[in-house]
């Protein structure tokens, strides 16, 4: 491992993104401890796309126009989806104190969702990450999936950072 590769990486992965907002909602909102619920959950949302790149569906993409065209557009109505729910909230941040709760399973499922649907992940699995691997790499399977854990566990780490610095702030924001 490079690194240019975990360089890369706490790039790609501290840079805001909708997991990055879903666990800083979650600190702020909920707490400390859903906030990290929320980092696993993101975390786990990383593993389609994980398992995408390993099995070679990256590679299939990048031969069949279709699939890569209807990721594309997947893609385009996920950003689209996120930019009108953005266009329909009203007026400033605001946090509840009293915030009725979530169980840790829909937590984990939402976060999940989100980074399933998370281009960000889709071009660093498909594009970015087989870079690192030689084809000439005897045991490239365990490569990819070496490189692949080391992006989940500087996610999690990352996204918990987050969220726990959301909930240490959360009495000076709540309203």
């Amino acid at each position: 491992m490079s690194i240019e590769f975990l360089l890369t990486t706490l790039i790609v992965v501290a840079s805001p993104g909708t997991g990055v907002l879903y666990t800083l909602s979650a600190g702020l909102s909920r707490g400390a401890r859903a906030s990290i619920i929320a980092a696993f959950g993101c975390t786990l949302g990383i593993i389609p796309h994980m398992a995408a790149a390993i099995t070679g569906l990256a590679a299939v993409l990048h031969t069949s126009a279709v699939a890569f065209e209807t990721l594309k557009y997947l893609g385009v109505a996920y950003l689209l989806y996120m930019a009108w729910n953005t266009l329909k909230e009203k007026g400033g941040l605001s946090v509840d104190e009293n915030v009725a709760p979530r169980s840790a399973g829909k937590v984990i499922t939402s976060g999940i969702l989100i980074n399933i649907l998370n281009p960000k992940l889709s071009i660093f699995f498909f594009a970015f990450l087989p870079q690192f691997v030689s084809t000439t790499e005897p045991n490239a399977f365990s490569k990819m999936l070496e490189l692949s854990g080391v992006f989940m566990l500087v996610t999690f780490v990352v996204f918990a950072g987050y969220g726990i610095f959301a909930a240490s702030i959360r009495s000076h924001v709540v309203s």
